[in-house]
């Protein structure tokens, strides 16, 4: 595709990356076209001011402050663009939604857990995330596999089914987001794919539709309704999809509880590699589970190269005893 645009412009082209900078930068996506414009007006091929550009940024009062910084910082771009990627490289960035700590990274979790079912629920990845600590520092007196588990098993707990939608929606902080990023009083479609109003292609495959802002008033009442989820009383809970989450759940912790008292005598790539695997399972729905096949192939090696190390390892103990 480059070589074709290239070969179209007659060599004169320059591909940079503006969408992954701007949004690392200024912290959304739709400060690339400012970014891009300042590129393009430091390399003089914009014919006009840089004083009348930002006087028409401000006079169009949207975002100003932002899209003024996102214009400047496509205008370093073009002058020193390893600095300004040295700049937005994921190292530079510390977030406080991530804690270095495992304590830290484990108590997140309990919160976040909270929110999104109940206490109990969070008190429940808590006490596996410990028996997982407590074996591990037995065994290998370290804290990797207690950091990779902590991190996967909440990935796979907190799964984004409809009520949890609904809360981050109406919990406050898609408004403030907008609020931030907007001026005014913003027209809202939401574009989804729900399971019981929801439609479907040839395929089988469901197909996203547009909701007006009524949706907010629906969100609002369905994210006080999350204390329905993993009881019978759910609507949503005997859906393939469901069903299928919850699965994931009950095989990763039966998975890491059959590991621990082997754990001092088990592989340790072997073990961390299986503990982190829920990280390849990615998307929604239909390619949420393509990826859930690609990891399980994956799963099968790496259990088998444990039980296979742990059934030699008791043939060898037999031999010696006899």
């Amino acid at each position: 595709m480059r070589a074709l645009i290239a070969e179209a412009a007659g060599g004169q082209t320059e591909f940079i990356d503006a969408t992954t900078l701007a949004t690392r930068l200024c912290g959304d996506a739709i400060a690339t076209n400012l970014f891009i414009l300042g590129l393009a007006f430091q390399k003089g091929l914009v014919p006009l001011s840089s004083a009348a550009l930002l006087q028409a940024i401000e006079i169009n009062g949207v975002a100003v402050r932002a899209n003024q910084a996102a214009f400047s910082w496509g205008r370093r771009a073009a002058l020193d663009l390893p600095a300004v990627e040295r700049l937005a490289a994921p190292a530079q960035v510390v977030s406080v939604h991530m804690p270095r700590s495992l304590s830290g990274l484990i108590a997140q979790r309990v919160e976040d857990l909270t929110r999104y079912q109940d206490k109990a629920y969070a008190r429940d990845y808590l006490s596996f995330v410990e028996d997982v600590r407590a074996t591990e520092r037995r065994a290998w007196g370290s804290e990797q596999l207690t950091r990779a588990v902590a991190t996967n098993l909440y990935k796979l707990m907190a799964y984004k089914d409809e009520y949890e939608v609904a809360r981050l929606y109406s919990d406050g902080s898609f408004a403030r987001q907008l609020a931030e990023q907007f001026e005014g009083t913003p027209r809202l479609t939401f574009h989804m794919a729900p399971p019981v109003l929801g439609q479907r292609d040839a395929n089988g495959k469901p197909m996203k539709q547009s909701f007006s802002a009524w949706m907010g008033v629906a969100f609002k009442v369905l994210a006080l309704m999350r204390f329905l989820r993993h009881t019978r009383l759910d609507p949503f809970g005997r859906s393939e999809e469901r069903r299928f989450e919850r699965g994931l759940v009950a095989e990763y912790r039966r998975t890491i509880a059959e590991m621990l008292p082997r754990l001092a005598e088990a592989d340790m790539e072997a073990s961390l590699a299986l503990a982190r695997l829920p990280s390849q399972i990615r998307g929604y729905g239909h390619v949420k589970q393509q990826t859930f096949e690609a990891a399980a192939v994956r799963r099968e090696e790496l259990v088998r190269k444990l039980f296979k190390a742990d059934v030699r390892g008791a043939r060898e103990t037999e031999a010696l005893g006899a």
